[in-house]
């Protein structure tokens, strides 16, 4: 069987759906070769016994550039954190104590709780409005052309004290790096600070699968084929591992570099990711035990040393995440390489009876996602890959530049606009 489309794209995930959305405005539609069996990539979700499961906790940051230009918000029904955290730091008590930390940009009520937090002291708090000032003006390919340091080395540069990184810094943008020595690119942390104050963290009601099937829904169906992998790509021609050969006038691939390199023939360095473990259990109520606990704040945890990194009540932010009358509760634990999940939930549930009390002994552990290859290594220097690896090859993806949604978007597009410039010249 022998077919001769004038592009095919390689994965089916938000960089190879945005590219294909773009080339189809454009009047090109381009054929997407997916070897699973839907689409999304790294962003999906399971529904198990009632309860919405994403594969690894993940949330939409709505002041990305790229998902305001072409997702339709009020479509995902998108259901949003509250603008802040609740931190969990040890002290001389068995059961800890809990720090607030709220952007009183976005909550003005919170200001006088914000300032007196001890998560950080008050000049700490000052330092944060005038990075605040710093990054506001700041374009997106302006904060990747500025030199860089690791994260924790700019913290420090500016000023902020040893309490505030580790009681808010590492535990919140840990938990976004996946990795909490900060040692990622200061020039990312910046985007990801601009992009948290000025909007909002959220999730759509249907799962975070709702954004790439959102992107599929523009397309026809006939344009997506799932179970569908790529053994090899020779020249112009891509060879499946049922022996189908597929023709292109132009290749795109929207996979990771692992495979990308392997598709090419290419020697792939060993380690090209963070990795992450996400925990899902479920419970009768959501946990109460947190005095005046506020709700949908994300759960933070300072000692990186636990199990527990970050923990996330769903119901109450997403009440279509759980059936009614039932909580679920994400625990992400970062770093893992081999994991003994049965024995991992034994463990989160004894830590969160800490926190919680012993109603944790009652929750249901439902569910474990461990993603090694979660979210792609960004350290200072690392520089962006061409779009155009030749006449006819393209590459997108955060892979290709920094490790978010809003690049797999970006990428996505450049390459479509690659396309369509070339097609005019051709």
């Amino acid at each position: 069987m022998q077919s001769n489309p004038s592009v095919v794209i390689v994965g089916a995930g938000m960089a190879g759906l945005t590219c294909a959305v773009y080339l189809r405005q454009a009047g090109i539609d381009a054929t997407i070769l997916e070897a699973s069996d839907g689409v999304g990539g790294r962003i999906r979700t399971d529904v198990i016994d009632g309860f919405r499961l994403d594969r690894g906790f993940q949330i939409l940051l709505t002041a990305y550039p790229e998902a305001r230009r072409l997702l339709n918000y009020d479509a995902l029904n998108l259901q949003s954190f509250r603008p802040g955290a609740l931190i969990h730091v040890q002290t001389a008590r068995s059961t800890g104590a809990w720090l607030s930390f709220i952007n009183p940009l976005r909550e003005p009520s919170a200001l006088f709780q914000t300032l007196s937090s001890d998560a950080g002291t008050f000049s700490d708090k000052l330092r944060i409005v005038e990075l605040m000032r710093q990054v506001s003006g700041l374009q997106t390919d302006d904060f990747f052309n500025q030199e860089a340091t690791d994260t924790e080395s700019f913290l420090e540069a500016f000023g902020f004290s040893e309490q505030i990184i580790n009681r808010f810094f590492r535990p919140f943008f840990g938990g976004i790096f996946l990795e909490d020595a900060l040692a990622t690119s200061s020039n990312f942390f910046q985007f990801c600070f601009r992009n948290f104050y000025a909007g909002d963290a959220a999730v759509p009601a249907a799962g975070m699968e709702a954004i790439p099937r959102q992107l599929a829904g523009r397309l026809d169906p006939a344009q997506i084929r799932l179970n569908s992998p790529v053994e090899k790509i020779q020249g112009s021609t891509l060879i499946l591992k049922t022996g189908e050969t597929v023709s292109a006038d132009h290749i795109v691939l929207a996979v990771d570099a692992a495979a990308a390199n392997r598709l090419l023939g290419i020697e792939t360095p060993k380690r090209l990711f963070n990795a992450t473990t996400n925990t899902y259990f479920t419970a009768g109520q959501s946990p109460k035990r947190i005095q005046n606990r506020p709700e949908k704040l994300l759960l933070l945890n300072a000692n990186r040393q636990s199990a527990v990194h970050n923990v996330a009540i769903l119901n109450e932010v997403a009440p279509s995440y759980a059936p009614n009358g039932q909580s679920l509760i994400s625990v992400s634990t970062q770093g893992l390489e081999v994991v003994n999940e049965k024995a991992l939930a034994e463990r989160i549930q004894k830590e969160l009876a800490g926190w919680f009390g012993p109603e944790v002994d009652q929750w249901r552990w439902l569910k474990t996602y461990h993603i090694p290859e979660s979210l792609p290594i960004y350290y200072p220097g690392t520089s962006h890959a061409p779009l155009q690896r030749s006449a006819n090859l393209y590459q997108c993806g955060d892979q290709t530049a920094y490790p978010s949604l809003n690049a797999a978007m970006q990428t996505g597009r450049k390459v479509a606009e690659l396309i369509r410039a070339n097609e005019a010249v051709a």
